[in-house]
């Protein structure tokens, strides 16, 4: 299997539910995959009381997605699928502001009545760890992160007070999580949390965040990860205000969906039929043993982990597809066309991951940085560094940035203009 940076191929958008073909359609190239997995992550905090068992647990649809790309390439196109869970934050943040509000009226002096808590669906990520946990107590089905900044949520991680680096890992599985604070008089304890991420920011943003890639985090994450830098658009093309148009009417639908599984007196369980169950063990297991023998054992975790995020992907989209009778159904087995998608998109976005696991830097130089170098030997020139990057998947501007990083890190120092020596 060839690990790389490759867009999302075109026969997966053909083959995708009418309404994900619909928030698709007017985008192009990294555009295009970004909403189509921006929206992905959204949809996945939409669905209530639908699950699947994955490995003996009950596992639901929420997912962890990182967009990865420079300044100005595109990837703010994300934010357009804010608007297909804004209509279910908004009546849910209403709702529970109401029933607050009548019961602190109700019993205006008395301090022994706890009234409802605060309840939301948009999480934001400058927050800390205690907002965090009394947010995911009070919510039912499952809250979102959106953070366009992925420096945002990286600076709160660095402080005592709000590293909820842990909470993010243990969610990602549905882990019970507690907190207990004596001087607060605070003890939390949440079974089955539930939490989703849609994130994006520059490659230097993204090295906090994920701080080492032995530590789990970055192992959950869908990553999708480019360097072009997109064209200057037309800011006043008609077209850019319908984009926002289709999604607040998909918002709406969706919301008409989220109703219809909040109200259920008992959940739906999708499943894997016994033909896809062995397709997906069948392709699994040869790309398990090519990873160990052509790249890094440290990767098998992302693999493990990219099963599992094939399974939400087909039950996203298996509930999208279904979204006007799902509600009818007791058990719903994933179709043989949203299987496929969800297992060539899989496939795509673990390139992703594995080029982006081999450039973190943990110490001074990344796995791939060290293979760069070890090729190109003692002295080299800036073509022959482009050279051997293009081996890579590397990108002359990204070349330079390395060369520049390498210089300032004292590993290679430079002898005359255009050629380098190592130190």
């Amino acid at each position: 299997m060839k690990m790389d940076r490759s867009f999302i191929d075109i026969s997966i958008y053909r083959r995708l539910p009418e309404e994900l073909k619909k928030l698709t359609q007017n985008f192009e190239g990294r555009e295009k995959d970004i909403v189509l997995l921006s929206s992905l992550g959204v949809l996945s905090n939409c669905l209530p009381n639908f699950y699947g068992v994955y490995d003996g647990d009950d596992i639901y649809a929420h997912l962890y997605v990182m967009i990865i790309a420079p300044p100005a390439s595109g990837k703010g196109v994300m934010n357009y699928s804010r608007a297909l869970i804004e209509p279910i934050h908004d009546r849910v943040f209403e709702d529970s502001k109401n029933a607050y509000r009548i019961c602190d009226e109700e019993n205006k002096g008395s301090k022994k009545v706890d009234c409802p808590a605060i309840r939301i669906k948009l999480l934001p990520a400058n927050i800390s760890t205690s907002e965090m946990y009394s947010y995911l107590d009070s919510s039912k089905n499952g809250l979102l992160i959106m953070e366009s900044e992925a420096d945002t949520m990286s600076n709160m991680l660095k402080n005592d007070w709000s590293n909820y680096s842990d909470v993010l890992r243990k969610a990602f599985h549905h882990e019970p999580i507690s907190i207990s604070r004596k001087v607060d008089k605070i003890f939390v304890d949440i079974k089955g949390a539930k939490l989703a991420m849609v994130v994006s920011g520059t490659p230097d943003q993204l090295q906090p965040l994920i701080k080492s890639k032995e530590n789990g985090l970055f192992s959950r994450f869908i990553i999708y990860n480019f360097d072009e830098v997109g064209d200057f658009k037309d800011v006043f093309a008609e077209k850019t205000r319908s984009h926002k148009e289709v999604f607040e009417e998909m918002g709406q639908e969706i919301s008409e969906l989220y109703d219809k599984l909040e109200n259920l007196s008992s959940p739906i369980e999708f499943i894997f039929t016994e033909a896809q169950q062995q397709k997906f063990l069948n392709r699994i297991k040869p790309i398990r043993t090519a990873i160990i023998e052509n790249y890094s054992e440290g990767f098998v975790s992302n693999l493990h982990r990219h099963g599992l995020i094939l399974f939400r992907i087909a039950m996203i989209l298996t509930a999208i597809r279904n979204k006007n009778n799902l509600h009818e159904f007791d058990k719903i087995e994933c179709n043989n066309i949203d299987f496929m998608v969800a297992l060539k998109l899989m496939q795509t976005l673990l390139g992703h991951s594995q080029f982006t696991y081999d450039s973190i830097d943990d110490g001074i130089l990344s796995l791939q940085d060290g293979k760069i170098l070890s090729d190109l030997g003692e002295s080299f020139s800036t073509q022959e560094a482009y050279e051997v990057g293009e081996n890579y998947g590397v990108p002359n501007r990204t070349m330079i940035d390395k060369l520049l990083q390498w210089k300032k890190k004292r590993i290679i120092k430079r002898v005359k203009k255009g050629h380098y020596k190592v130190v």
